[in-house]
């Protein structure tokens, strides 16, 4: 009994539980939802992730296009959800290797664009860009709205193995002027 506690304390020493549950929330399938202020919740789709070797995890982005429409902002077709603003997914323009790490999920986030529009304004503003900052949190990640110019987008980064959007670039988002400001994958 006692090699059996002295090896679970072993065990909780040299892998923090913090790091038992990333391991454990970045394999299978997970739901993509929105939330709005009120905490409704609107399903987008699904990442299913991959563990790899040396921590790496590979993930592929399903999203739901039944549950946005088609609109044509500012001469690009756009897949947007529609409710108190525009809310338009904007596709990353540049290779994405889909990899990210339970510490680096800037990939995953690259994925994850969106810009809103005002339903009173004309045509699509590339500078109300929208980036959700993923942390895992209680076994969900969760991402909170930072603003970002996506015409920061417009010409490729010099690596392109290096996710370009960084701290750098974001900014506070007026959460509570913003329809969907939290995203969740649980």
């Amino acid at each position: 009994m006692k090699t059996l506690l002295r090896s679970f304390l072993v065990l909780v020493l040299v892998f923090p539980a913090s790091q038992l549950f990333a391991d454990e929330f970045f394999s299978g399938h997970r739901s993509v939802a929105l939330l709005d202020s009120k905490g409704t919740r609107y399903e987008i789709g699904a990442v299913e992730f991959i563990s790899q070797s040396g921590g790496l995890i590979d993930y592929q982005l399903h999203l739901d296009t039944e549950r946005f429409s088609d609109h044509f902002l500012s001469m690009k077709e756009l897949k947007c959800l529609e409710g108190a603003e525009l809310w338009c997914r904007i596709p990353y323009p540049y290779p994405n290797p889909h990899i990210i790490s339970a510490a680096d999920l800037r990939w995953l986030e690259h994925d994850l664009l969106f810009l809103f529009k005002r339903n009173a304004e004309f045509g699509a503003n590339f500078w109300n860009g929208i980036y959700y900052k993923l942390r895992l949190d209680q076994g969900v990640l969760l991402g909170q709205a930072q603003a970002i110019d996506l015409n920061e987008l417009a010409s490729p980064p010099d690596d392109l193995n290096v996710a370009p959007i960084g701290e750098m670039a974001l900014e506070q988002a007026d959460l509570e002027k913003r329809w969907l400001p939290t995203i969740e994958i649980r």
